[in-house]
């Protein structure tokens, strides 16, 4: 008999456990029984010796050793181990699997990791550009470097951020071949903008964020001055708001601007705790986040983190847009 496994939901949990599958009609006879099933479930949950099953069931032992034969006859069920017990050998039993099951040749269809997990709708709409059909991430996520680098010198100090968002990426979507983790220097240097991608930092460290600004319809105010640049918060096009706390940050979605076929979804703070606002936003409060999302080319809202424990660290989010 050959063994799968068995998916299951319950309280929104997804859950798994092994399953035989009966080729034979003969054994599957032999297994259904009213009398048999009956000790293959007690046989399930603990290892049992035939005389513990009469005396649970009320029935004369050697009744159970018939359909104990039976049982393993039909390959459901095995000796565990053997214990003397009154100057005799008690066999222990135990059933092979958790569940029995039958299979037809046909049915299998391929699915996403992503509806495994009954993911909302809204965060399949999301990241549908970045998930092939076989479940493999389809993009790059870019990282600013963290050496001094681009017109501002600066270093990436947000560019970790990215390791939880993969943890919550790998829940519903499997690795890719390629590596999918770059430097913002390396994909300017490789021509790699024509992909999906994965912008974490804001612009004057993330050199891909910098670039893309301009098409956000939340975007970071950045003003000419005689040192370059001055960063003046985020601004709304449609509120005209400005936000200038150093917690607050942007997730954006737009249409890839050098390939309109791909998308660029953007996590990005005023400074490197608004970046992990952002990323906390998305990977643990993504039901709020992205609430008003119904899956249009262009998105964006604006977090603002909040250290609600008072341990220093961000640990809960706010939607201001």
């Amino acid at each position: 008999m050959d063994k799968k496994l068995l998916l299951h939901e319950e309280d929104k949990k997804q859950k798994v456990k092994e399953i035989t599958i009966v080729k034979d009609p003969q054994k599957l006879k032999m297994i259904l029984n009213r009398l048999s099933w009956k000790i293959l479930a007690m046989l399930s949950e603990r290892e049992m010796y035939p005389l513990e099953i009469a005396k649970k069931l009320g029935i004369h032992e050697q009744k159970v050793y018939y359909h104990i034969r039976k049982l393993a006859k039909a390959g459901a069920i095995v000796v565990a181990k053997e214990e003397g017990k009154k100057g005799a050998i008690a066999k222990y039993y135990r059933a092979v699997s958790p569940a029995f099951g039958i299979e037809l040749p046909r049915g299998y269809r391929t699915i996403q990791r992503l509806s495994l997990l009954s993911m909302d709708e809204q965060i399949q709409k999301f990241f549908k550009e970045f998930i092939r059909e076989d479940g493999t991430f389809e993009g790059k996520i870019v990282v600013g470097s963290p050496t001094p680098h681009g017109p501002f010198k600066t270093s990436a100090r947000d560019g970790h951020y990215a390791s939880y968002l993969t943890f919550f990426l790998g829940q519903f979507a499997k690795m890719p071949e390629e590596f999918a983790i770059k430097l913002d220097v390396d994909v300017k240097a490789e021509k790699e903008e024509k992909n999906n991608l994965i912008l974490v930092g804001g612009p004057g460290t993330n050199l891909l964020t910098q670039e893309v600004n301009e098409y956000l319809p939340i975007r970071f105010n950045m003003q000419p001055s005689e040192q370059g640049f001055l960063f003046g918060g985020l601004v709304s096009r449609k509120t005209s708001r400005v936000y200038t706390a150093d917690a607050v940050g942007l997730i954006a979605k737009i249409v890839n601007p050098w390939d309109d076929a791909k998308r660029v979804i953007v996590l990005a703070g005023n400074k490197a705790v608004g970046t992990k606002a952002c990323v906390l936003a998305l990977a643990n409060f993504w039901k709020k986040t992205l609430k008003s999302y119904q899956g249009e080319d262009t998105f964006a809202t604006v977090i603002q983190g909040f250290d609600l424990d008072g341990d220093g660290k961000v640990d809960s989010i706010e939607i201001l847009e």
